[in-house]
């Protein structure tokens, strides 16, 4: 279970994760972290969350968004809102690391899903940013923090997750696993 204070350090990249409030802390109101990128590079596809809203705070560094197909850097003291159901992504694209508060409103489980992706990510699970495919289909089915590819029609998404997911799970793959978080979902 996150933990305010708790700090996600990934071995492979460097990039961390600490909690700043957790779910638990705003009553599920809210989550938020601050990120330490030093991987380089898009780390996933433009996303849209349909359930939750995003919002950034560069502290040092520059971080890269992609806001609707068009790529801003915000710089220390920036700040970037991304409403639910609006597409984007976010990286470090620059030499150094890059430091930012992510705040994601409301909660759902946006912080098991942190411990999920940093503990298969140390487990070797995610390989130059990119997770199986099946245990991608289990999370897009089974987590609360939905997040769909901006670019691939949502019927065709939905058709493709809901018929593997299921033989993810068969097979054992999980949206959060009790070995990262505490609880199995």
């Amino acid at each position: 279970m996150p933990v305010k204070g708790q700090k996600l350090e990934n071995p492979h990249t460097g990039d961390t994760y600490e909690f700043l409030e957790t779910a638990a802390d705003t009553n599920g109101n809210y989550i938020k972290v601050m990120v330490t990128l030093k991987s380089k590079g898009i780390r996933m596809p433009d996303h849209i969350h349909p359930l939750q809203d995003e919002f950034f705070e560069v502290i040092s560094g520059k971080l890269t968004i992609i806001d609707r197909g068009e790529k801003v850097v915000i710089y220390p003291g920036g700040e970037r809102f991304f409403p639910c159901d609006q597409p984007h992504n976010h990286y470090n694209d620059h030499l150094g690391k890059v430091i930012f508060i992510q705040t994601v409103s409301p909660a759902l489980d946006f912080d098991y899903l942190l411990e999920t992706l940093h503990g298969l990510s140390c487990d070797g699970k995610i390989r130059k940013g990119k997770i199986g495919f099946l245990q991608q289909m289990v999370l897009l089915k089974y987590i609360e923090s939905k997040r769909v590819l901006a670019d691939v029609p949502l019927g065709f998404q939905n058709a493709l997750v809901n018929a593997l997911a299921p033989v993810g799970r068969i097979l054992g793959y999980r949206a959060i696993y009790k070995k990262y978080s505490g609880i199995e979902k």
